[in-house]
This record gives C-alpha cells, structure tokens and sequence, in this order.
C-alpha cells in the first residue's frame, strides 16, 4: 500500500514537472501546460495563457486515473470550498456593510457640522444686525431728547428758548421699538452660545 502511494506521489511529481497537452472532453485544449497543482477535485495548469483549473471531471478518464481522481473526496472537498468561499462572500458582505455604515454616519456627522457651522454664522450675522439697529436706535432716542431749535424770546429778546422737538412725538415708539430690539438680540445671543456648546 506505501509502495503504490510513494509510486503514485512519484508519478505525480513528474508529471507536475513536465510541460504536457489537456484535452477535455467538450474539445477544449491546453497546449504545453504544466501542472502546478492536483486538487481532489481536478488540476491547476500553468502556461503562456495563464493559469487555470481544469475539473477532473471535464477530462478523459485516462487522465483521472493517472492523477488518482476519487468523485468521493473530489464532492467533499468541493462542498469544503464552497462553505469556505461562502464564508469569505459573508465576511466581505459584512465588513462592506460595515465601511458604508461607518461612512454614512461619517458623511451624516459631516453634514451636521456644516449645518451647525452655518446656524452659527446665520445667528452671528443677526446678532450683529441687531447691534446695529440698537446703536441706530439710541442715536434717534438721543436726538428725540433733545431740546428743540432755540430761538431768542421774552422781554427784549434775550432769554433763550426752545422750541418743541418735532421728533419728541416719536419717543414712546422708538423705546419700544428698542425694547423689541434688545429682547430679540438677547434671545440670538442665547441660541449662539447653546449652538456653540
């Protein structure tokens, strides 16, 4: 029983050596090939085309027998590969999964900093705006406190007096329109710092 197995393995050594011609038995040829491996279930020619796995159960039976064919162990190693090939289609699935898991919430974390990035930049801008219309604002309510123009008056003309302020009228309106302003730029500055957080 060695004896045939050290004769067989021998064989089979030589034969990988050696360039050789395959012809399978839908007619398919491969010319001066070598064989670079015996799987159980057929072998791996290398030539000038590249490599290639030719089934044993594509070839004559003279070449099944001379490279020990059994369809026993050729069925179990082929379901062998293909769980392990599965297995490998399963990871990959997996760890693709994974990568376009990873890079949407990448992509999502990106696009809520430049959402954030740009509240902050619309409440700065307002803030500001704001700002204006308060400085805007104080100077009408100073010009409204003032005196109006004067004018010399009562006994010999040498008492000075004012006249009424033409924009005096507005006070009430531009102090509550000051008001509104204040309150809205405190509620902006608020929303700024949370935003910042």
């Amino acid at each position: 029983m060695q004896i045939k197995s050290l004769t067989f393995l021998s064989l089979s050594l030589i034969s990988l050596t050696f360039a050789d011609d395959f012809k399978t038995l839908a007619g398919k040829e491969y010319k001066n090939v070598t064989v670079s491996r015996v799987e159980p279930d057929g072998i791996v020619l290398t030539g000038k085309a590249g490599i290639s796995k030719v089934y044993f159960t594509e070839l004559p039976k003279e070449v099944q027998e001379r490279f020990g064919y059994d369809s026993q162990k050729a069925g179990v190693y082929s379901a062998q590969q293909s769980a392990g090939f599965e297995q490998v289609r399963k990871q990959q699935e997996e760890a693709s999964r994974q990568k376009a898991q990873a890079s949407q919430k990448e992509n999502q974390s990106r696009a809520q900093q430049a959402s954030r990035q740009n509240d902050l930049r619309t409440l700065q801008s307002r803030y500001e705006e704001l700002q204006r219309q308060e400085d805007d604002l104080l100077l009408r309510i100073g010009e409204a406190k003032a005196p109006g123009p004067a004018y010399r008056g009562g006994k010999n003309n040498k008492t000075l007096l004012h006249r009424p302020n033409p924009q005096a009228s507005q006070l009430p309106l531009l102090q509550s329109h000051l008001k509104d302003v204040r309150h809205e730029k405190e509620q902006v500055r608020k929303q700024f710092e949370k935003a910042q957080r």
